[in-house]
């Protein structure tokens, strides 16, 4: 019986799952802002739209969701979820400052400056930091059995 539970750890009701999902979003959020504030306090410019809070938020709300949702489907179907998952994310994570990187070589949109653009990708960073361990409490994963 105890092998079962921890093969299948306990889920918590949808409710709880959205409301953490909603809390997790938030907090992301309210950390970027407080990345986003330091780097203007440091000279990134206003005229950089990355870092208006506008852009950042719903970016940050999109990425905790769909990372949620990739998150459930590895969940549910991988034999290995913990292994994958260990590969996946800081994957994911260096895939995602690609862009960052571009709009920096680039320098193609008004304001932009290295501090912003590391700025940006400070971000990114907040948002897996804070996301991964509200996925681990929100969608649990099996228990490996080596």
């Amino acid at each position: 019986m105890s092998h079962q539970l921890a093969a299948h750890p306990a889920r918590p009701s949808g409710l709880v799952v959205a409301g953490g999902l909603i809390g997790t979003a938030a907090v992301a959020v309210a950390i970027n802002a407080v990345v986003a504030a330091i780097a203007h306090a440091a000279g990134a410019s206003d005229d950089f739209e990355a870092l208006q809070l506008p852009a950042y938020a719903v970016f940050t709300v999109f990425g905790v969701l769909i990372a949620a949702a990739a998150w459930a489907v590895i969940r549910a179907r991988s034999a290995r979820p913990d292994r994958l998952l260990r590969t996946l994310v800081p994957v994911v994570l260096i895939v995602s400052l690609i862009p960052d990187i571009m709009v920096g070589v680039s320098d193609s949109r008004p304001g932009t400056s290295w501090g912003a653009v590391t700025a940006l990708m400070v971000m990114h960073v907040v948002v897996t930091a804070v996301a991964v361990p509200a996925y681990r409490r929100l969608l649990p994963l099996p228990a490996t059995q080596d």
